[in-house]
């Protein structure tokens, strides 16, 4: 693989050999997807795992976004 950059190669592959963060799947609001926790019920999207096709058009369920999850659904 060759990657073009102009940035340093120390910070291209900064963390390549780390311990990846813990996630878990969670189901919010009938989606199911990967988070990273960062507080009881709280946690950061990774990836949506399963939705519609027009779920990833939705600027909120964009990766690095913040969703509540562990509570009963809306309805």
């Amino acid at each position: 693989m060759t990657i073009y950059t102009v940035m340093p190669l120390e910070a291209v592959l900064d963390g390549l050999h780390g311990e990846p963060a813990p996630s878990q799947e969670v189901w919010v609001n009938g989606i199911f997807m990967q988070v990273q926790p960062v507080a009881p019920g709280m946690g950061k999207i990774v990836r949506l795992l399963q939705c519609s096709l027009d779920d990833y058009l939705k600027p909120e369920l964009a990766p690095g976004n913040f969703v509540m999850f562990g509570q009963p659904p809306e309805q």
